[in-house]
């Protein structure tokens, strides 16, 4: 794919909305009317992440239940954009059948179907970059009222999705390196142009938004409370302390981990042994070599400045 196909779009032009927290869950009194559109708030991130950590944040603070809520329903809140069901509303034929050129014309009413089918705001996880591909953005902007960028290290990142994929690292890292890379159409999910690391964090958050909160992984690791009480606070939720730090001991990785011993999961693949496997921050210094290092800082050297991953010597 070349440059020419695709082009990058960038986060920009979207004018931040107050979305009525109330809305996520709509009652059974609420009416919706055939004029009421909804909008997406997106969840968006390069996979690997933090995006599920954050999802289940957002499912426990709403539902606020005394234990974990369920990992395996939180389609209830958050949609995924990517899942093959959504597209097969406005292609009936087999997804074999689809080409790339389809998922891509089809995405923008893909998008807005998903928006109209709430009264106010529904979240949407998205792995996709903000990009122009076969002539058609991968982000509809006119049903998009704002998003939360998860943003990791690439160098864990790599460890962490190579298990995912059950690839080998080298490999992995070439994927991560490659301009304008896409995943292909498989069963469960179409595809989703990612573009390499860069591009993909570059697209997202170059142009400051108050429509967009950006958060690093290892922040929320570092202090979870106040990482998460930043993003409800940018979700104009009134949520009590009490209630967020409920929130986060019931979406903690050992909590997660265990549902999925017990329940399993399934966003895991069949390449991996579990879905929630280290979730830790600096791992890569104990698994990568100086090569795979380098790959990776050669590659991504702006970005990984700008949010400060760049190691010493590079």
């Amino acid at each position: 794919m070349n440059s020419a196909t695709i082009r990058s779009r960038g986060f920009a032009g979207i004018t931040a909305t107050r979305w009525p927290a109330s809305a996520i869950f709509p009652t059974a009194t609420d009416e919706h009317k055939e004029t009421d559109v909804g909008q997406i708030i997106w969840i968006a991130s390069y996979p690997k992440s933090g995006n599920t950590w954050t999802r289940a944040f957002l499912h426990n603070l709403f539902r606020d239940p005394k234990l974990s809520f369920n990992i395996n329903e939180m389609t209830l809140l958050t949609a995924n954009e990517a899942a093959a069901s959504n597209f097969a509303e406005f292609d009936s034929r087999p997804w074999e059948e689809w080409s790339l050129e389809d998922v891509a014309r089809i995405r923008p009413q893909v998008q807005a179907a998903l928006a109209g089918s709430r009264l106010h705001t529904i979240f949407c996880k998205t792995h996709l970059a903000v990009l122009k591909v076969r002539d058609h953005p991968t982000i509809n902007l006119n049903v998009t009222a704002g998003a939360v960028y998860l943003v990791r290290n690439p160098l864990d990142v790599a460890i962490s999705y190579a298990n995912h994929q059950g690839l080998p690292l080298d490999r992995l890292i070439e994927l991560m390196n490659l301009p304008n890379y896409e995943t292909p159409n498989m069963e469960g999910l179409v595809n989703e142009p990612m573009g390499s690391w860069s591009q993909h964090v570059q697209t997202w958050t170059a142009n400051p938004n108050p429509g967009l909160l950006v958060m690093r992984y290892e922040d929320m690791l570092a202090s979870p409370v106040k990482a998460f009480s930043d993003l409800a606070k940018f979700l104009q939720l009134d949520a009590p302390r009490s209630r967020i730090e409920r929130a986060v001991k019931n979406s903690s990785f050992k909590v997660l981990r265990k549902q999925e011993e017990l329940h399993g999961f399934h966003e895991k693949t069949a390449a991996q042994e579990n879905f929630f496997r280290s979730g830790k921050a600096g791992e890569w210094k104990d698994v990568l070599s100086e090569e795979q290092v380098a790959a990776i800082c050669n590659a991504h050297r702006d970005q990984m400045a700008r949010f400060g991953y760049l190691p010493e010597g590079f």
